[in-house]
């Protein structure tokens, strides 16, 4: 029985068919990136299994377990921060700890949430409150928020897809670092094929839509810890990411006309690198 699993899931909204007969399995402890175009369905793969959207058919099971809602075993870092405004960055992750960890005593969730800001470097701005923050660091207390809950499961929806260069590389060092010493399990969507091959355990690509669906997997069988200069120059590294690439440009060459492809082909039109 694996841990997480959509077992023939499919999910439209209106006539708009996003995802057809997807299927997939996740164990316990590992570390799986799904990676796609924008727009192919991969925030709706994570809404499915966050439970906070329901598939028209198939199924999503955690632990053998129908999933029908959201709850406090798979914890969810969002796109766009999801921070409470008038809180402070502590105080943003003190909630989640205080609403979820609840037979832990006052002292043990403040210092519960003190373990976790520290771990993603933000004790100095501890005291701020999210205007003050760069887009960087309130992507940290997301984390760390989500984290400090103590899921089961992490879902990650494209957590570092609006932040600049420096810092998404800087973030990815920092979740790639998480991710091995937390042992957590973690589900992230991303369109970086880089990104996926520094972080995950197993890629897993979705095709371009509509009807999207789970391609071919690739094991990244690169050891940890994962350096990202070093990488580039590990000859399965550019096996890894030519198979992902390939596959995905393949997808959506079915679903557009010549003069499209092309543009795609030539990095224009397309967010995955090549």
């Amino acid at each position: 029985m694996a841990f997480i699993e959509l077992d023939n899931v499919s999910k439209s909204f209106g006539k708009t068919h996003v995802l057809s007969g997807v299927s997939l399995q996740v164990e316990k402890g590992e570390i799986v990136c799904i990676v796609g175009f924008s727009g192919a369905g991969k925030s709706t793969l994570i809404s499915l299994l966050s439970g906070l959207e329901r598939p028209d058919s198939g199924e999503v099971r955690f632990n053998g377990k129908k999933v029908t809602e959201p709850g406090p075993e798979r914890g969810v870092v969002f796109q766009n921060y999801s921070l409470l405004p008038w809180l402070s960055a502590f105080n943003n992750v003190l909630f989640a700890v205080e609403n979820v960890l609840t037979k832990l005593s006052k002292e043990e969730q403040i210092a519960h949430t003190e373990r976790f800001v520290t771990m993603v470097g933000l004790s100095h701005a501890r005291d701020r409150k999210p205007s003050e923050l760069s887009g960087g660091m309130r992507q940290r207390v997301s984390l760390a928020r989500a984290l400090a809950a103590d899921p089961e499961v992490l879902l990650m929806d494209e957590p570092l897809s609006a932040l600049d260069a420096l810092t998404r590389a800087s973030l990815q060092d920092e979740l790639e670092r998480i991710g091995r010493l937390s042992g957590k399990t973690i589900i992230l969507v991303t369109n970086d094929v880089d990104e996926a091959i520094l972080l995950a355990d197993r890629i897993v690509p979705l095709g371009a839509g509509p009807a999207a669906t789970l391609g071919p997997e690739c094991v990244v069988d690169i050891e940890r810890p994962r350096d990202r200069r070093a990488i580039n120059h590990d000859p399965r590294f550019r096996v890894i990411r030519n198979e992902v690439t390939q596959y995905l440009l393949s997808t959506r060459k079915k679903r557009r006309p010549e003069s499209e492809t092309a543009s795609v082909a030539a990095g224009t039109a397309l967010e995955v690198p090549t």
